[in-house]
Order: structure tokens, then C-alpha cells, then sequence
């Protein structure tokens, strides 16, 4: 698959070869869901556990007489009725997580990939260079390239510093490193916009 290489000007930057492997791959709905599942299961965090009757650290003995006081009958302080007494039926420690096998997630990278790619939501700019690494700047360019309302922006090994500190000001545009390069973010933005590091590494994940 050929693309065309754009500048952060919207001007021509020639031409590259996608690996249709990596770009050219149908995209199928059940795959997707369950990576982009296994990541969402995976990003929750721990169950808090509540003290429990039996977790309290209070007195064992028994509170009052059992007949005679004109109350209830009360075995000890560490009751759920009693104020600082351990919860009833309280939540438990619990841990969530999944797991999914290697190839069927390297497959759904790659029908992420492709799904931008086909549908062309797919940019590939030269690289994110930036004279003053402004805001301002920044917002003027993007604007000729018609990211849509939202965009993932994906480098190389290492992130642009300009352009970083330029684009943490804009909320619709996400930056991260080829290895951090994932289904949902992928999924979840309008446009795609790789550097020619980032297919470099990207295809160089998958082949090697």
C-alpha cells in the first residue's frame, strides 16, 4: 500500500510502501473487541476490601447481660449495628485482570492499524519537528492537515520534545512513542498520524 508523505505544512513529502501485512490487513469487529476488552479489564485497579466483623479491633466481651437490661441481647462491640463496628456483607479484596493470547492481540494492533489505513483516516507525516515548539504554532499547522475531531499522533523510540510540550495545551491531539502504540487509542480517535520513525518501528515490531 502507497501513501503519501505529508509535512506538518500539508505540503508533499513524497511517497512510502506500507507493508500490507501490517496496513493492509481486514479489520474484523470480533478481534477488536476483545483486545480492546483485555485492555480495559487490565487498566482497573485493585478492589478495596471493608473491615469486617472479624477484622475489627475491639473488644470481644459481652456487652451487657443477656436478660434483665431492657435491650437487645449483644454479643460484642465489633456488631455491624454499633458505630466503629465492622461492615455487613462489605465488599471483598479483589483483583481484575485477563488474559489474551500474543497472536491475537499483534492481530488486533495490526487490524487497528489497517482499519485507519483502508478507511483513510490514516496521515503519515515526515517527522514533528517544530521551530518554536508553540501552541500556537502548532494549532496553525494541523489545521492544513484535517485531523478531524480528535487525533493520535504516533513518533519513534522517542518523542518530539517541541512538539510534546506544544501539543499538551490541545486536547484533542494525543502523543505517544511507537511502543506505546495501542487498539483502544487507536480506536477511540478520529485520525491516525504516524511518522515515518513510528512505521519504521511498527513494522519493525511485527517482522522482528
Amino acid at each position: 500500500m502507497k501513501v503519501k508523505v505529508q509535512t506538518l505544512d500539508a505540503k508533499s513529502g513524497g511517497d512510502l510502501e506500507l507493508n500490507d501485512e501490517i496496513f493492509g490487513v481486514e479489520p474484523r469487529a470480533d478481534i477488536l473487541h476483545r483486545v480492546v476488552t483485555w485492555q480495559l479489564v487490565n487498566r482497573r485497579g485493585t478492589a478495596r476490601a471493608a473491615r469486617e466483623r472479624s477484622d475489627v479491633a475491639r473488644t470481644g466481651k459481652k456487652f451487657g447481660r443477656q436478660k434483665g437490661g431492657g435491650t437487645a441481647r449483644h454479643g460484642d462491640r465489633r456488631a455491624p449495628i454499633f458505630i466503629g463496628g465492622g461492615k455487613a456483607h462489605g465488599p471483598r479484596a479483589r483483583v481484575f485482570s485477563a488474559s489474551l493470547n500474543k497472536k491475537v492481540r499483534a492481530l488486533g494492533l495490526k487490524m487497528a492499524l489497517s482499519s485507519k489505513a483502508l478507511g483513510g483516516q490514516l496521515i503519515v507525516v515526515d517527522n514533528l519537528d517544530l521551530k518554536d515548539g508553540k501552541t500556537k504554532e502548532l494549532k496553525a499547522k494541523l489545521g492544513g492537515l484535517n485531523l478531524g475531531k480528535s487525533a493520535l499522533v504516533i513518533d519513534g523510540d522517542a518523542l518530539n520534545v517541541g512538539f510534546a510540550r506544544a501539543s499538551s495545551n490541545l486536547s484533542n491531539v494525543d502523543l505517544l512513542p511507537a511502543v506505546g502504540a495501542n487498539v483502544y487509542d487507536i480506536m477511540r480517535c478520529e485520525t491516525l498520524v504516524l511518522t515515518k520513525a513510528a512505521v519504521e518501528r511498527l513494522e519493525a515490531r511485527f517482522n522482528g
